[in-house]
């Protein structure tokens, strides 16, 4: 993954837990890393190692750190690191995810070796639709599902999210129910 990945990871644990526990997840982690680049690839492991141990130390699930890692993702990095193109992507979040595939191929002209998910709508209503997310990485389903929430958070619309089907259960990727207001 990308370093502006890890960069948000320690951004969303100093601000809401300061900068010793960063220090202390990094540790537990392995991490010898001082400064994450951007622009620079790194081995997902080392992402996963993060969570894992952040997970460890604030005595919470990995799912529940990826879930609020995916809130803080929309709610502080996106918007941050690229937030015109998240406004050009929809000005409502049933548009916004419509849009979500293109938006994947503008943000990997930036980021040429990015390996983002693929993300497919179906099944769309005025407020409702299928997400159905394919990705190589395994265990991201919770920061997909906080994703959403964020981009609830971002649009001002309550959302709620449901996983119906699973990879490796009988299907070829995840499949999210997303409802909104």
């Amino acid at each position: 993954m990308y370093g502006m990945v890890n960069k948000a990871i320690e951004e969303m644990l100093v601000m809401h837990h300061g900068e010793d526990l960063w220090e202390k997840v990094k540790a537990k982690a392995g991490v010898a890393v001082e400064v994450f680049i951007s622009n620079e690839a790194y081995p997902d492991e080392l992402t996963y190692a993060l969570v894992a141990a952040a997970s460890e130390i604030l005595n919470e699930s990995p799912e529940k750190i990826l879930h609020a890692f995916g809130e803080h993702w929309i709610t502080h990095t996106a918007q941050a690191g690229y937030g015109g193109l998240m406004r050009a992507a929809g000005r409502s979040i049933d548009e916004f995810l419509s849009n979500l595939p293109n938006f994947h191929a503008r943000v990997s002209m930036i980021y040429p070796k990015l390996k983002p998910p693929h993300f497919e709508c179906t099944d769309i209503t005025p407020n409702s639709l299928s997400l159905h997310y394919y990705s190589e990485r395994a265990g991201l389903q919770p920061f997909v599902i906080g994703l959403m929430s964020g981009l609830g958070q971002m649009f001002k619309t309550p959302v709620k999210v449901k996983q119906l089907q699973f990879k490796n259960q009988d299907c070829s990727h995840d499949v999210f129910s997303v409802t909104w207001n």
